[in-house]
Order: C-alpha cells, then sequence, then structure tokens
C-alpha cells in the first residue's frame, strides 16, 4: 500500500510538542503593531505564530481548551479558554483584534460560530485550509483557482469533530473547502486562505517526514521507494507560521498554496539533503511502484509521480504564495533542526516512530526484491 489516503487527507494536521522552541535570530520589529488572536496556537506551527509575532512587536491572544499549557511566553501572551466544539465563545465576546488567525478547524460550523462573535472586531480573518481541498489531485501543476471537493453529505454545518474522524476519507477536504467558502461569508473581502502541502521540522509530532532523516542517520541498507524522481513538497513550520505573520501585517488577501521548497524536490535530493545534515552513510536500493503496492509499504510522503489519485500531490503550484513573500529556508537547516529537537525527546518516544516502517519490515523487503531480481535477471 502506498501512503494512506488518509494520511495524505490529514497533510498539515497540527500536534502538539514538548520541547522549547529553539533560539531565534535578531528579528525586525514591525511598522505598526498589531493585536493578534490565534484560535489554537498551542499545537505544531501556532507556537511559531507566536515566537515571531511576538518579535515583532505584536500583541497576542491565544484562544483553546487550556488542554495544552504554553510555558513558552509566561506573561507575555494573554490566554483566553473556550470549546468551539460546543460553541462555548463567550470568553471572545467584546473584544476587539486586527487580525485572526484561525489554526484548527476543519469544520465550517466552527468558522461560522466565530464570525458571529467576531464579525465586525476583527479586521483580517486568516485561515488555515489544506491542499486537500482540491477535487483532482492527480495533476501537477494545481494552483489556487482548481475546482475544489464537493461535500456529499446531508447538512455540513452538522458535522462535528466525531462524524468527521469516523469519516475522513470522504468528508475532511470536503468541509476544509465548505470552511474556506464560510470564512468569505462571515468576514468578507478581508479573508486569507493558506493551503499548505505537508508541514515538517521541530515540533512535527506525526513522524510523517521525520522517518527519512531518521533512517538515513541509521545507515545501511535502506529500501527507497520510487526511482528517486518523484517529486516532494514540504514546508518548514516556522516558515509557514513567520510567512502567516508577515501577511497580517501586510493585509494580504486571496487564497494561496504554502507548499515548499521554492524549486523542485526530488526524493533522492531530500535523501542527500538528509544525508548531509545527519551524516548518515545509507546505501539507498530503489523499488518500483508496483512493488510497493504489491508488498503494501506504508511509507510517508513520497507519492509516485503522475500514478493515481495523488500523482499531483508533489508538484503544487507555489507561485502565488511566492509572489506575495513566502520563503523558505535551507531543507538541511530544517532537517538538522528537527532532528535536534527529535533528539530531545524521551529516549521511548524516540524509539518508536509513528510513520514508516520498521528495521526488520524493511529487511524482510529488501530480501525479497533483491530475490526477484535474482530470478528475473535484474542488476
Amino acid at each position: 500500500m502506498r501512503t494512506t489516503r488518509r494520511d495524505l487527507l490529514r497533510i498539515g494536521a497540527l500536534a502538539a510538542a514538548s520541547a522549547a522552541l529553539p533560539s531565534w535570530a535578531p528579528i525586525a520589529r514591525a511598522a505598526r503593531p498589531l493585536r493578534i488572536l490565534i484560535l489554537g496556537g498551542t499545537g505544531f506551527t501556532g507556537p511559531f505564530q507566536v515566537q515571531y509575532a511576538l518579535a515583532r512587536g505584536h500583541q497576542v491572544t491565544l484562544f483553546n481548551r487550556g488542554k495544552r499549557p504554553s510555558p513558552e511566553w509566561p506573561g507575555e501572551v494573554e490566554q483566553l479558554h473556550g470549546d468551539r466544539e460546543t460553541g462555548d465563545l463567550s470568553a471572545l465576546k467584546g473584544r476587539a483584534w486586527d487580525v485572526c488567525i484561525d489554526n484548527p478547524t476543519s469544520l465550517p460550523s466552527w468558522v461560522r460560530d466565530a464570525g458571529q462573535v467576531l464579525a465586525g472586531n476583527v479586521g483580517h480573518y486568516l485561515f488555515i485550509s489544506t491542499i486537500s481541498v482540491y477535487a483532482d489531485g492527480s495533476k501537477p501543476g494545481i494552483d489556487e483557482d482548481a475546482p475544489l471537493a464537493q461535500y456529499r453529505g446531508k447538512d455540513a454545518m452538522a458535522e462535528t469533530r466525531q462524524t468527521l474522524i469516523a469519516d475522513m476519507e470522504n468528508l475532511y477536504g470536503p468541509l476544509k473547502a465548505l470552511s474556506e467558502a464560510e470564512a468569505f461569508r462571515q468576514f468578507g473581502k478581508a479573508v486569507t486562505i493558506v493551503r499548505p502541502g505537508y508541514i515538517v521540522g521541530p515540533r512535527d509530532e506525526t513522524d510523517r517526514f521525520t522517518y527519512w532523516p531518521h533512517r538515513v542517520a541509521q545507515g545501511g541498507e535502506m529500501l527507497v521507494p520510487g526511482d528517486g524522481k518523484d517529486p516532494i513538497q514540504v514546508i518548514d513550520g516556522r516558515d509557514l507560521g513567520e510567512w502567516m505573520i508577515r501577511l497580517a501585517e501586510n493585509r494580504t488577501f486571496g487564497t494561496f498554496n504554502a507548499c515548499g521548497p521554492r524549486d523542485a524536490l526530488t526524493m533522492d535530493a531530500m535523501l542527500e539533503a538528509s544525508r548531509k545534515a545527519t551524516g548518515g552513510q545509507p546505501r539507498f536500493t530503489h523499488v518500483d511502484s508496483a512493488f510497493v503496492e504489491e508488498k503494501q509499504i506504508e511509507l510517508p510522503i513520497w507519492v509516485p509521480r503522475n500514478e493515481g489519485p495523488y500523482g499531483g500531490y508533489g508538484q503544487v503550484s507555489n507561485a502565488r504564495a511566492v509572489a506575495a513573500g513566502l520563503t523558505f529556508r535551507p531543507l538541511e537547516t530544517t532537517i538538522a533542526d528537527l532532528m535536534d529537537w527529535f533528539g530531545k525527546l524521551p529516549a521511548e518516544r524516540q524509539a518508536k516512530l509513528r510513520a514508516g516502517i520498521s528495521r526488520e519490515r524493511e529487511a524482510e523487503l529488501l530480501a525479497a526484491w533483491h530475490q526477484r531480481g535474482t530470478r528475473t535477471g535484474r542488476a
């Protein structure tokens, strides 16, 4: 099996982390300080938004359930609590902000509820969406004007986190698309929609990208899917978070695919960057997509180019986002910082990655691949 549909649908999902943020170089103050409300803010990219916003001189308020304490900013960030699942947004009533960044929402009802409380009290609404909103992910070059996935259920506003989780395959993309539409209904033209692909780097608890540099660092013969030329798109969570603050500062409205890096990246190039960043010395053995399918190998991030319903996911157009100021730090920097963060996690956490295959499973698959080569005379 290739990368699972559930995995693809949940691209960019936010996750909690237990380590402190990395140190930052001095950042210039913004020309005008903003009052920024961040819905969520304690998961993966949210803390990077907060860190950058504070460095730029902005005032930050977080609104969430209070389930994930944020000790990084004692006394610097206002913390408001409520529960969007139950519709409890009372802490936001009667307050005004220049900007609202909505990180965790996948339900149009959550956007509607936020709009009913914040409309008229927020000058700019930024919504984190996903490239999973597109109806057809099979073709390269998907841009922001491509058709969106259609909701086939009875009542989108009646969907809940529970119904979404129960049918992620059919609901995630369409409900995100309807959430985007609801944002414009509630906040008018002062809306920015950001559609990331895979978000990676420090604080990523999914291990989807981490699997690859972690495995490269271990060395030895390594199974690599495809011929090495399949395109990969990833964006450092810090690049995404910082850019969103700049979008707010510049009042940049519109819809943008937040996919990276700037230029094309192949599977082999990603692995070579991992080799340089980690010092690992693996021996890469490429296996074709038919073997991956036959052996039901679940490997994250990789998608065979121009094959199947997601064949275009590594080639989504980011031209509009780059023109709007999205920048990317070097991939080797992302990998090095990721591995430094990962190496500080508890040993038991490091011992069991949440994505990829075990070394034992990999060895079995490599043996089967080489045996097949012997039978067929493949070099």
